[in-house]
């Protein structure tokens, strides 16, 4: 991140743009280090621990990650272009939350590990073996590049219950 970075909007459900399927980078430049850089800054205002190119209105397919946003000191800031996953594993549960998502959490069941490859901003083949934390925190930005949002992997009745308090949330404002 550099000190010119700035906060950008994080689109919020049901905007049509979290449900844009991403396109893959072909070039890595000086607008995709910016668009990164940016990303980063808003991820770790927001606070999250990842956040998709798409959830900032880009359809680039980026992600960037940080399991550890509130340490300063601890921060891996880590950016990965064109992810994909290319094994799986098991499968675990776990409670998730999305900045897109407002005042809402649920349980999801994803694979609990996973091979994901992708190419680093300086252009770098990477390969990343992930579980716990990571493997469930890349999944669920992926699924952002892929137009997925984790209220697609509850129960009908629970994505229901949440558009209807979503509702009443909105009418609020």
């Amino acid at each position: 991140m550099s000190e010119k970075s700035e906060k950008l909007k994080i689109y919020t459900y049901p905007s049509s743009i979290l449900r844009q399927k991403a396109r893959p980078v072909v070039d890595i430049n000086g607008e995709l280090k910016k668009l990164t850089d940016n990303m980063l800054y808003t991820m770790y205002s927001a606070p999250g621990i990842g956040l998709a190119a798409n959830q900032v209105g880009s359809v680039d397919r980026v992600i960037v990650f940080d399991l550890k946003p509130d340490e300063k000191d601890l921060r891996r800031p880590c950016v990965l272009i064109n992810p994909e996953i290319a094994e799986r594993e098991g499968i675990t549960k776990s409670e998730e939350a999305c900045l897109s998502v407002i005042d809402y959490s649920a349980e999801v069941k994803r694979s609990a590990k996973v091979l994901v490859r992708g190419v680093s901003i300086d252009g770098k083949p990477v390969e990343i073996e992930a579980e716990g934390l990571l493997a469930i925190c890349l999944q669920h930005e992926i699924d952002h590049l892929d137009g997925i949002l984790f209220i697609d992997r509850i129960s009908s009745l629970k994505r229901a219950m949440y558009k209807k308090k979503l509702k009443k949330i909105l009418n609020k404002q």
